[in-house]
């Protein structure tokens, strides 16, 4: 998947001195804060998007030449920083739209036809479409169905022979 336009930190505004801190930077939708490691004697770093209740990404981080305080950061950092940030939120997209959709193809008497399962994460209702389409990417059936219902290939071909009546 290509990353959308505002993944591009060269087209952002640039970081105002303002923003710059050692251990605090906020520019692009983003903010990096260097905190203390609580699981050892080093150091950790935040990158909170704004608007999230919670960081993207947490990582260690360097320490500085006196070997007690965190390296600054910088705007090379922060760019890297934004960056793998921004990486780690698409394949979490990603990754929730693959639990979400799924989809096999399967050999019936018309030709091939592609049986989509799309869950619909609602929490007061529930439940998933199974819908059928054609090689031409025209809609043959559609029905719903309780969200944990499995689509295999064999389930789809069953789904199919029986008139893509509601399983």
């Amino acid at each position: 998947m290509a990353p959308d336009e505002n993944s591009d930190v060269s087209l952002r505004r640039p970081v105002r001195p303002e923003d710059q801190d050692p251990r605090l930077w906020r520019a692009e939708g983003w903010t990096a804060r260097v905190v203390k490691n609580l699981d050892d004697d080093g150091w950790a770093v935040e990158m909170t998007r704004d608007g999230d209740p919670e960081p993207s990404l947490v990582g260690p981080w360097t320490m500085g030449r006196d070997k007690k305080n965190p390296k600054p950061l910088d705007q090379t950092a922060f760019a890297t920083l934004v960056k793998t940030a921004t990486e780690v939120l698409q394949r979490h997209a990603q990754q929730r739209r693959a639990m979400l959709h799924r989809s096999v193809t399967v050999p019936s008497g018309e030709g091939s036809v592609r049986v989509d399962l799309d869950v619909v994460p609602d929490d007061d209702d529930p439940h998933a479409i199974l819908s059928a389409w054609d090689e031409t990417n025209e809609r043959i059936a559609r029905v719903r169905v309780m969200p944990n219902w499995k689509l295999t290939p064999d389930s789809a071909r069953r789904w199919i022979e029986r008139g893509y009546r509601e399983p």
